[in-house]
């Protein structure tokens, strides 16, 4: 498997960075559209953690879930994010499965500022309904899965995030301005940690 190789923009280092921002929530948040313009308005490096598998892998994620099961996918899932762990100046979209295992949790708590996009399960609905490239979404009854789903991670991703995004049909533009003032709020109120060096 073909590791790395991600933009040299994106420093590599042995310690995690605060300037990163990891965007959570379920399948349909937004967390790729609202990432790539997110990083644009800020100078940093977008990444989306579900690409960067299909990049290594060659194949789209519903294939690697129908030869590998969900289990297959969420070791990889965790390879890329301990790898892009590493980088800073970064914004990176997780899957929206992210969150289920405690050690990534943990992990992109470490790595930088995480943002759960919180979406009203309607408008995932909404978004969701023809998209043919979900394996999740593949049952009988789709919405009803994303129900579940929905209860299942939500107490995860507010758990894990340093920052709730509430958003529902509001423009992209709108909700990374929000989003901006959210950052600049949030860090403003953190205490200045004393520097190691």
């Amino acid at each position: 498997m073909q590791r790395g190789n991600f933009s040299n923009r994106a420093e590599h280092n042995n310690r995690p960075y605060v300037d990163n921002i990891i965007l959570i929530g379920l399948m349909g948040a937004g967390k790729t559209t609202i990432g790539k313009l997110l990083a644009n308005s800020m100078g940093k490096i977008f990444i989306d953690s579900d690409h960067e598998i299909q990049r290594r892998t060659g194949v789209d994620i519903p294939l690697i879930f129908e030869f590998e099961g969900e289990a297959g996918f969420r070791k990889r899932e965790v390879e890329v994010l301990q790898d892009v762990a590493r980088l800073s100046n970064i914004v990176l979209a997780t899957g929206g499965g992210a969150v289920l295992r405690e050690e990534n949790r943990e992990l992109l708590r470490k790595s930088g500022t995480v943002i759960y996009l919180r979406v009203p399960v309607n408008e995932l609905k909404r978004r969701t309904r023809f998209d043919k490239n979900r394996p999740l979404l593949q049952t009988a009854n789709p919405q009803a899965r994303l129900v579940e789903l929905f209860n299942q991670r939500d107490p995860l991703y507010q758990q894990t995030a340093h920052i709730i995004l509430d958003s529902g049909r509001q423009s992209v533009r709108v909700l990374v301005q929000t989003l901006i003032k959210k950052l600049e709020a949030y860090h403003l109120s953190r205490p200045i940690m004393p520097s190691n060096d």
